[in-house]
């Protein structure tokens, strides 16, 4: 798969692995097998960009990544988070947790299951309000120079917030939702990563799901499924969404793309330094969304998909409302 820049050098594969959904969230967690089989088949496709958080199981998706990256760790790039209050036996409650000691606690347990000596690419996974961030930035790079981690990220973190912490410690990437229904990040956002050489990294450029086709108005979800709590998943909003989503595969049927592959191919065309991670529990949607990277997009392309999904037109927020 062809390459791509995000900030302070960091070279990864044009499309990278958002591996959340392996240990749950839209349905059962794949057994520790069965996610190394999805995780070792993406990288012999070209996937060297590989996602995950302390959260996400919580504990369980590092240890499926530790187990199925074994023995190729040093052809992979490995992204993790921390900044989330969770206990030592994986129960996460509400509220944040970026104080420098526990940074450096998350980090030394991360390490340790995920199998590896250092994080090439550390998230802040979300800002915490009792935390300066530049104490967080000053954290991370101390981590740097010790060698415990590679590069300093921040997620869902707001322009002046990037800028302080980016003045502490250069921050390799910023990772936030972006699709082709959700674009807040365009008016300022993408305009300050550039300006200050930060990569960007969308997850759920597929809308979770839902830019696909696959997830239709009335079809129920996965028992256990949070989008079935989302506004844009359910009712009316679900209904007027998919309009949408019809419209984006009727532009791809005519190139012979599905409605996912233009999905990631515009969000591919938004910047050469933007590298969506788009999440999948199967190979064949892996080889699918891969193959996005090949697309090639003209400026009347971008414009027809502008004109068939309007960001105006999406009903619902992002979340619960």
């Amino acid at each position: 798969m062809k390459k791509r820049a995000l900030g302070q050098g960091l070279e990864v594969s044009a499309i990278g692995l958002g591996c959340m959904s392996l240990s749950g969230a839209y349905g059962e967690a794949l057994s520790m097998d069965g996610a190394a089989h999805l995780l070792r088949g993406a990288h012999d496709r070209g996937v060297t960009f590989f996602d995950t958080a302390e959260v996400y199981g919580p504990f369980l998706n590092e240890r499926q990544l530790g187990h199925g990256l074994k023995g190729i760790r040093d052809h992979v790039t490995i992204a993790t988070k921390f900044g989330f209050k969770v206990d030592a036996e994986g129960r996460q409650s509400s509220g944040f947790d970026s104080r420098p000691v526990h940074i450096r606690e998350v980090v030394e347990a991360s390490l340790g299951r995920l199998g590896i000596d250092y994080i090439d690419l550390l998230y802040q996974h979300r800002l915490d309000p009792e935390v300066p961030v530049e104490d967080v930035a000053g954290t991370v790079g101390e981590l740097i120079r010790e060698g415990k981690v590679r590069h300093f990220g921040m997620s869902e973190a707001d322009a002046d917030s990037i800028r302080r912490a980016h003045a502490v410690q250069p921050v390799t990437a910023l990772q936030s939702e972006y699709s082709l229904w959700t674009r807040d990040v365009e008016a300022e956002i993408l305009p300050t990563l550039k300006e200050l050489g930060i990569g960007f990294v969308p997850f759920s450029p597929l809308g979770r799901g839902f830019l696909t086709g696959g997830v239709k108005p009335g079809k129920p979800l996965p028992e256990g499924d949070w989008r079935a709590k989302m506004a844009r998943f359910g009712g009316e909003a679900a209904a007027k969404n998919y309009a949408l989503v019809e419209a984006l595969g009727a532009l791809a049927a005519k190139t012979g793309h599905s409605s996912g592959q233009l999905a990631i191919a515009w969000v591919l065309h938004q910047g050469e330094d933007i590298v969506p991670i788009p999440g999948t529990r199967r190979l064949d949607r892996l080889e699918e969304n891969i193959a996005a990277a090949e697309i090639a997009l003209t400026p009347e392309d971008l414009a027809a998909i502008d004109r068939a999904f309007p960001e105006e037109a999406v009903v619902g927020g992002r979340y619960w409302n």
